[in-house]
C-alpha cells in the first residue's frame, strides 16, 4: 500500500496523524478484503481548503469534514479478486482514489461529539476508504446502515471507540 499524504498547511504536519492515517487505511483495506497493492492520496487541509474543493468538484459552496474521490465504482463488500487489469502499468499499484480531510472540522467535531481527535480522524479516514471501495450513504436506508456497521467494525478493531 502506498499512501501519499499532503498537508495543505505545513504547521499542521504531524507524525502522529500521519501514522494514524497509515494504520487506519491499512486496517480498513485488510478488513474489507483488499489485498492488492493500492495507492491512495490524502490531503489534510482546513475548512477553507475543503470548501474550495467542495465548490469546485460538487458545486456545494460550504465546508465539510471529508471528501472522497473514488477512481473506480466497486460494489460494497465485493471487492474484485482479480484487479490486474486495473493496476497502473507504471507503478503496479491500484489507484483507489483521493480523499480530503478538514483537520479544522475534525477538531471541532471531536469536541462537539466528545471524541478524541484520534477517534474523529480515524473515523473520517475509515468513512472515506469505504467510499473509495464503493460504499455510499445517499439514502437513509440499507446502504447507510451497511456503511455504518462496517465503519464501527473497523473503528473497533483499531480501538477507536466513542
Amino acid at each position: 500500500m502506498k499512501l501519499i499524504i499532503r498537508y495543505a498547511n505545513k504547521k499542521d504536519k504531524n507524525p502522529a496523524i500521519t501514522l494514524l492515517l497509515h494504520r487506519t487505511v491499512k486496517t480498513a483495506l485488510e478488513l474489507e478484503g483488499v489485498h492488492a497493492p493500492c495507492e491512495i492520496n490524502i490531503l489534510i487541509t482546513d475548512d477553507q481548503g475543503i470548501r474550495g474543493i467542495n465548490a469546485a468538484t460538487r458545486n456545494i459552496d460550504k465546508e465539510t469534514d471529508v471528501l472522497s474521490f473514488p477512481m473506480f465504482q466497486f460494489e460494497p463488500e465485493h471487492f474484485p479478486e482479480d484487479v490486474s487489469r486495473l493496476l497502473d502499468p507504471q507503478t503496479g499499484l491500484l489507484p483507489l482514489g483521493d480523499m480530503c480531510i478538514s483537520l479544522e472540522r475534525a477538531k471541532d467535531q471531536a469536541k462537539r461529539f466528545g471524541n478524541s481527535l484520534k477517534r474523529e480522524l480515524g473515523y473520517l479516514t475509515i468513512h472515506s476508504v469505504l467510499h473509495l471501495l464503493g460504499y455510499d450513504h445517499l439514502d437513509e436506508g440499507p446502504m447507510k446502515r451497511q456503511m455504518r456497521i462496517r465503519e464501527e467494525i473497523i473503528a473497533s478493531s483499531l480501538g477507536l471507540l466513542r
